[in-house]
C-alpha cells in the first residue's frame, strides 16, 4: 500500500484474516479503506456510482485508497471485468458521463496546471488523472480458492494475477488461536467454573477442527476431491 500501483490478491478460506489484515495494513499505511456494501437492488449501475466515488478521492482529491473486495461480493461477473481494466490500464470504460467527466477534469485543472500541463489540453489533464488515481488506488481482492469458481475467473481476467502481489492465508497455528484467546481473557473477571467451561469449549473446538482436517484429506484420498467443512 505504501508502494505506487501497489495491488494485493489475497487468497485463502473464510476466516484466516483477509479482510481485518487489510484494514489494519490500510490504517497503519494512512490510506482510507472503501468496501461495498451490498443490498437489496445493488446491480452494475450501483457498482459504478461506488467506483466513481473512488476515482474522485484517488484522482481528485489526491486521497491515498484502499478498495477492498471480496467474491461473495460478486454479484455480476462484470465486476470482475471493471477491476480488471483497473488494474491493467487504470481505466473502466465508459464509467464517466459527460457531467462526472467534466467535474473531474475541472477538478485535477489546477494539479495538473503546476506540473505543466496546458488548461485546455483535457485528454492530458485525463492521463494526468488516471495516473494519480493508479498511484493513489490500491485495489485488495480477497479471494477463496475452493471450487472451481477461483480457477476460471483467474484465466479469465488475467489481471488479477499479473498485476497483483498474491498472498496466500493459510489456517492459524494452535499457538496462534491460544494467543487471541488469552487476549481476549486478559482483565475479564471468570469464576473457577466459567473458567474451566471455557477451556472445554476450547479444547472442542480444537477437535473439530481436527476432525474436519482428518475428513477432508480422507474425501481428497478417496475421490481426488479436497472437502472443506464449514
Amino acid at each position: 500500500m505504501r508502494q505506487d500501483r501497489g495491488n494485493a490478491l489475497l487468497v485463502g478460506v473464510g476466516g484466516t484474516g483477509k479482510q481485518s489484515l487489510t484494514r489494519l495494513a490500510a490504517h497503519m499505511s494512512s490510506c482510507k479503506c472503501f468496501q461495498i456494501e451490498l443490498c437489496r437492488g445493488y446491480d452494475y449501475t450501483s457498482f459504478h456510482d461506488d467506483l466513481k466515488k473512488l476515482y474522485f478521492w484517488a484522482g481528485v482529491e489526491n486521497k491515498p485508497t484502499v478498495f477492498l473486495f471480496t467474491d461473495s461480493q460478486i454479484v455480476l461477473e462484470e465486476f470482475l471485468e471493471d477491476i480488471n481494466n483497473m488494474l491493467n490500464s487504470g481505466e473502466v470504460p465508459n464509467l464517466f458521463e459527460a457531467d462526472e467527466y467534466e467535474r473531474l477534469i475541472i477538478g485535477c485543472r489546477p494539479a495538473a496546471k503546476e506540473v505543466g500541463i496546458p488548461e485546455g489540453n483535457r485528454d492530458a489533464i485525463y492521463d494526468f488523472c488516471i495516473n494519480r488515481v493508479r498511484k493513489n488506488l490500491h485495489l485488495v481482492l480477497c479471494m477463496s480458492p475452493v471450487g472451481s469458481a477461483f480457477r476460471q475467473r483467474c484465466r479469465m481476467f488475467p489481471s488479477l494475477v499479473n498485476c497483483c502481489t498474491i498472498d496466500w492465508f493459510i489456517e492459524w497455528p494452535e499457538e496462534a488461536l491460544l494467543s487471541v484467546a488469552n487476549s481476549s481473557f486478559e482483565g475479564t473477571d471468570l469464576d473457577e467454573v466459567e473458567l474451566r467451561v471455557g477451556c472445554v469449549k476450547v479444547g472442542w473446538q480444537k477437535t473439530i477442527n481436527l476432525f474436519s482436517k482428518i475428513c477432508g484429506q480422507f474425501t481428497l484420498e478417496q475421490s481426488n476431491s479436497l472437502v472443506y467443512l464449514l
